[in-house]
């Protein structure tokens, strides 16, 4: 008996310090303390040692809870989660756009490459073909022509809305340190930058309703979301942003990852009227309805918004949810009919020049198993 407690304290043993080797990982960041934690502790949206959503925001909603979730998520048939073959994609090559032309290029997910005001802009890069903690987790769609951080020009901004593994990855930012200027995040999220070596000067965090001068005739207002953040168990230490890019020209709103709420009427009162809208529409269930909008809500919260056009995002790389991996772009088409905005589904990779949202693109999803 002796002998297998001692055996079960040696495994106990062993796999603790694996385990914390593993959690130690430079990919995990770092939680915010000294100088950035007393900040922090200033917000009006951090209290009792976390940050808080506007309203109240139960994680999960109806009678499963999370332990039914992740039964079901785990053992319950689904089908078509992930394309059989790859993706169309076009590969755009970005160094060679005209920085003078004001533009959105979608590169999966919610990964964006953009030019605005003569700047070039970056939002949550995810380039390492999965987005967790593990390699061999939520592996990336097969693309035909997908994007890598090789791929990227000189970056004027880096904007990061939360520190998920699908919004902030750490091999694509390692690669691209070089080439990254600025970088705008939420409360918090900087730490994680601090650890990997970035300069402090070059990282700005803000909370949520900032404005912020990025340059003349460059604006950015920080806007709040319905979500959480965390790289593992410990959770909403830092803020999860959306953001509005603002030039004499245009005005381009970014949503982050985030549910339906009364946040979303009340940034269309001081914001509305956009040329286009950047939104969620992907890795919903209305288990979860409060952290992600389902198509539905995209498309009101975007007529509420008064854009002139929506980008949907946040859906044709990686199966986060139950649903088909097509099935946001099937919604949001049919829930924008008849709306006052044009809807843009671009393949990745396609140009979306900001003189000319009117023309919509081609359903590509359609045939592809």
């Amino acid at each position: 008996m002796l002998t297998i407690g001692f055996s079960l304290c040696i495994v106990l043993a062993v796999a603790g310090v694996g385990l914390g080797l593993f959690l130690g990982q430079a990919k995990f960041g770092r939680l915010p303390q000294g100088e950035r934690l007393e900040r922090i502790q200033q917000s009006p949206n951090y209290r009792d040692g976390a940050f808080h959503n506007l309203v109240h925001t139960p994680q999960m909603t109806g009678e499963k809870g999370f332990v039914g979730m992740m039964l079901n998520y785990l053992f319950v048939p689904k089908e078509r989660l992930r394309p059989t073959v790859p993706l169309p994609a076009v590969k755009t090559d970005l160094h060679s756009l005209d920085r003078k032309r004001d533009l959105v290029v979608w590169l999966g997910h919610s990964s964006l490459f953009m030019q605005l005001g003569g700047k070039r802009i970056l939002i949550d890069p995810v380039f390492a073909g999965h987005a967790s903690p593990a390699f061999f987790s939520t592996r990336a769609f097969p693309t035909a022509q997908a994007y890598a951080a090789a791929d990227m020009p000189e970056i004027d901004y880096l904007i990061i809305s939360h520190d998920h593994w699908d919004h902030l990855d750490y091999p694509t930012l390692m690669e691209l340190k070089p080439r990254i200027q600025s970088i705008v995040c939420g409360l918090g999220v900087g730490e994680h930058f601090a650890r990997w070596g970035f300069e402090a000067g070059r990282v700005r965090e803000e909370d949520w309703y900032t404005s912020l001068a990025l340059e003349p005739g460059l604006a950015m207002h920080i806007l709040p979301a319905r979500h959480f953040s965390g790289r593992w168990l410990t959770r909403n230490q830092s803020l999860w942003i959306g953001c509005l890019l603002e030039t004499p020209q245009r005005r381009v709103l970014y949503s982050g990852d985030g549910g339906y709420g009364p946040h979303v009427e009340e940034i269309a009162e001081r914001f509305g009227g956009v040329d286009l809208s950047i939104m969620e529409c992907g890795q919903y269930d209305r288990q979860w309805r409060y952290m992600h909008m389902l198509p539905e809500e995209t498309a009101r919260a975007a007529e509420l918004f008064r854009s002139r056009a929506l980008l949907p995002v946040h859906a044709g790389k990686f199966s986060i949810a139950n649903h088909a991996w097509d099935e946001p772009f099937k919604r949001i088409t049919e829930a924008s009919k008849g709306k006052p905005y044009t809807l843009l589904t671009p393949m990745p990779g396609q140009v979306i020049y900001l003189d000319d949202v009117t023309s919509p693109f081609t359903p590509w999803w359609e045939g592809v198993e």
